[in-house]
């Protein structure tokens, strides 16, 4: 699968880029507070932001004042992220292959993404990129379903049973570890709040992945079902996320 974007993702990101720049939620300043202290980003840098999507946690780079490089492969996302994130460069590429040179970035993130890449040939890629000593930061939103509604919602979407690869239940650690490139691998969570409103809810449905790549019938199904959960709800109402967010640098 080297170089080529899982079907899943490329057929769903393609339908909902739209649905995805409007639905899914930021990212805590403190977890990009996290990664810009552990990987030493200031505004001589060069980050590299792999899978930038349409650029939700691109936009957070570039308010470090670094020189941000967005990496993504699927037209709609990279139209829709120079929009939206004017000044950013942005380069047709996946995570196995990147069109940079060699020790090109102090930094390299995935936000969202990495469980969508072929990770031995990623990592690789990853550590050609990097100067010698460079961070590499990967996280994830994972929504707190120990809130019931939120819960339930999960049990709607089952998105793993559609060819999604489960972050949760990868060993991030022993993946790094097994490419024998990168130190320890270093782990922290983060609270956070996505407010938003039954549209805001609807679209967040819409930009999954497997969801995306329905016909409208099924899309507008999930949707509906989903909808139900929050008939009780005020107009606005937070969607409770953990963020999550591993850090390591490449061997000297």
């Amino acid at each position: 699968m080297s170089g080529r974007i899982h079907e899943t993702a490329a057929a769903g990101f393609s339908a909902g880029s739209g649905a995805y720049a409007r639905g899914r939620p930021s990212y805590p300043q403190d977890a990009v507070d996290l990664i810009v202290a552990e990987l030493g980003i200031d505004a001589g840098s060069v980050v590299v932001d792999l899978a930038a999507g349409t650029g939700k946690f691109t936009a957070l780079l570039v308010q470090t004042g670094a020189r941000v490089v967005a990496v993504e492969p699927v037209p709609e996302m990279r139209e829709t992220l120079a929009r939206t994130v004017p000044g950013v460069e942005v380069r047709d590429g996946t995570a196995e292959h990147m069109p940079l040179d060699d020790a090109f970035a102090h930094a390299v993130t995935a936000a969202q993404a990495f469980h969508w890449f072929e990770h031995d040939a990623a990592l690789a890629e990853i550590a050609r990129v990097l100067e010698p000593g460079g961070g590499l930061a990967f996280l994830w939103n994972r929504r707190d379903e120990s809130v019931a509604w939120v819960g339930e919602m999960s049990d709607v979407l089952q998105w793993h049973e559609f060819g999604h690869s489960d972050y949760d239940r990868i060993d991030w650690p022993a993946v790094v570890a097994r490419s024998g490139l990168f130190t320890e691998l270093h782990q922290r969570s983060f609270g956070y709040e996505h407010e938003l409103d039954r549209a805001g809810l609807a679209d967040r449905v819409r930009s999954i992945s497997y969801v995306a790549a329905m016909d409208e019938a099924q899309r507008e199904e999930k949707v509906e079902q989903v909808l139900r959960l929050v008939d009780d709800k005020p107009e606005r109402f937070p969607l409770p996320y953990n963020t999550l967010v591993f850090w390591c640098s490449k061997r000297s």
